[in-house]
């Protein structure tokens, strides 16, 4: 077993998380089997009860843990599901060492940092490791070196870099910042060096320095860098700001990281493979035409709260050949600004996701009515869903007051529920329904046709559902549900004789890959498509915007 574990200094949000991925893609390449752990300093057990402003978006994995958005990037860059192991907080490291303590596992000794946190972080780490059954474990490290809440994470990777055999079997990247200063555009190191400095004092050395920043690294500034850091100048890699997240792998492998970090942990790769990223990359660099998408959310000030919803699309556009322009609309402004209003109206697609809390909610009620009463495309997830429905209700049954239990528990008609299974003693983090649940498709449906199966797995993130009593009124009106759960919860809808109106509880963006875009973002593109028109589609995919079209209308 290998290890490469991936830091960060001077600034927070430089990107660890996809220098990690880039990294564990370079490897994979090669046939190298690798997986990823992300470590999370704070003392949340996990991200579930994050703001989305705070910390952005909340990744969720197969089996229900509630994760930091990195994990999202790890599993797209690999192509990969990965558990909730593979997520370290202090939350979870402190609460398993108490709970050990209570027990009496320590027999007697005083508990501290030393060694008994630092033990579990390190027993964890190789648990998660070996349940892996990788070859190379990458391991980032959240937060930026110096954090007095990474020290005891830090502390604990020195000791196992020592107990796993030393350098030969544990590597440390740096991902540092070298800011251009002045009117000059002099790129300054000073930051890297004291950054490292401040690093190599908690007996780490790094092997490798990855350097952010805007300015090109001549020879002259690598050079400098190696000298003060200690590292060889093939180490000093620099990584600009480039078109797409998805290219980084391929600029990493341009300056010779895989075959250093191969040579450097003595791993036996093949030649990389590049060929399907490549394709990727190649359709999504020359796009035939541009859509323009309207998403109608309540945390649009922090593109990060929809990381997903916006790599989906990246998605699309590697695989349509379709460039995409997301035009963003703060839920609030939609009730009270009537541009707004006009602005999202003339957009090739809507999406409203997910949420909590009443805010905004009646601005995605008011675009959910926009895009079914003019034809706009339109794709509702969780809250999105949600709403829709709640619209549904008040103008397709005429209950002007209906609402969900959550932002009106006093409601006379609440076309959205508490679940049954939710008990408010329980507390919030980690009770929800959550993680991958069977989702049954209506023959048929457009649902169906678009995923070209019967049954599939989808991941949940909520706490209230559609009421089912207002399932058959809503049919008599063309608003029919596509999809339910095996034990009959309403999964899904759609509108009969609408171009493209769908809405699903589960979160389809948290499986959409570079490789295979979730079916549902590429058909509200085709319908987005076929809305502008005049817009070609990549070769494979021309025939079908006719046919989901089509079933559409059916």
């Amino acid at each position: 077993m290998r290890y490469v574990v991936v830091t960060g200094g001077v600034i927070s949000g430089l990107g660890k998380g996809i220098t990690t991925s880039s990294l564990a893609r370079l490897l994979k390449a090669r046939g190298i089997p690798v997986t990823v752990v992300k470590i999370d300093p704070y003392l949340n057990v996990d991200a579930g009860t994050m703001n989305p402003y705070q910390h952005g978006e909340v990744f969720v994995l197969d089996d229900g843990t509630e994760v930091d958005l990195d994990l999202g990037n790890y599993e797209r860059f690999l192509g990969e599901s990965l558990p909730g192991t593979h997520n370290l907080t202090t939350g979870k490291v402190y609460r398993s060492v108490i709970e050990k303590e209570r027990r009496g596992d320590y027999l007697g000794n005083t508990v501290q940092i030393i060694p008994h946190v630092t033990g579990e972080v390190k027993r964890m780490l190789r648990e998660a490791a070996e349940r892996s059954k990788a070859e190379v474990v990458l391991v980032e490290v959240g937060g930026t070196v110096g954090d007095i809440e990474s020290m005891p994470f830090l502390e604990a990777l020195r000791e196992l870099q020592q107990e796993v055999g030393g350098r030969e079997r544990m590597a440390f990247v740096h991902t540092t910042l070298v800011p251009v200063v002045g009117a000059v555009g002099e790129a300054k190191t000073k930051p890297t060096q004291h950054s490292v400095r401040e690093l190599r004092s908690l007996g780490i050395q790094p092997d490798m320095i990855v350097a952010r920043g805007p300015a090109v690294l001549t020879p002259d500034l690598k050079a400098k860098i190696s000298l003060f850091c200690d590292v060889p100048t093939e180490a000093v890699i620099a990584v600009p700001d480039l078109p797409t997240v998805y290219q980084v792998p391929l600029h990493l492998e341009s300056q010779g990281v895989g075959e250093y970090l191969c040579r450097r942990l003595g791993l036996a790769g093949a030649p990389p493979e590049w060929g399907a990223w490549n394709q990727f990359l190649e359709t999504y660099a020359h796009p035939r035409g541009e859509v323009t998408l309207g998403v109608v959310g309540k945390y649009v000030q922090l593109k990060d709260a929809y990381l997903s919803h916006i790599e989906a699309f990246h998605h699309c556009q590697g695989t349509l050949g379709v460039g995409f322009r997301l035009r963003w609309f703060d839920s609030e402004d939609l009730v009270r600004d009537l541009s707004e209003r006009r602005a999202l109206e003339a957009t090739d697609g809507i999406l409203v996701p997910g949420g909590y809390g009443t805010r905004g909610a009646e601005g995605k009620i008011a675009a959910a009515e926009m895009a079914r009463t003019r034809g706009i495309p339109f794709l509702g997830i969780c809250l999105g869903f949600q709403m829709a429905t709640v619209e549904a209700v008040r103008h397709l049954l005429g209950f002007e007051d209906a609402n969900s239990s959550e932002f009106d528990p006093h409601t006379p008609h609440p076309a959205v529920t508490l679940l049954d299974t939710q008990d408010s003693s329980q507390g919030l983090g980690g009770t929800q329904r959550l993680g991958s649940q069977p989702v049954d498709l209506v023959e048929g449906s457009l649902l169906a046709r678009l995923y070209g199966r019967s049954q599939v797995f989808e991941r949940h993130r909520h706490r209230y559902e559609v009421n089912p009593e207002f399932v058959g009124p809503l049919a008599q009106r063309g608003f029919v549900v596509s999809a339910r759960s095996p034990d009959g919860r309403v999964e899904g809808f759609e509108m009969t004789g609408h171009p493209f109106y769908l809405g699903v509880q589960y979160h389809p963006e948290f499986l959409s890959r570079p490789q295979g875009p979730h079916q549902l973002f590429q058909g509200l593109v085709r319908a987005a498509v076929a809305r502008r028109q005049g817009i070609p589609l990549a070769k494979e995919e021309s025939s079908r915007v006719a046919a989901s079209s089509a079933v559409a209308g059916a």
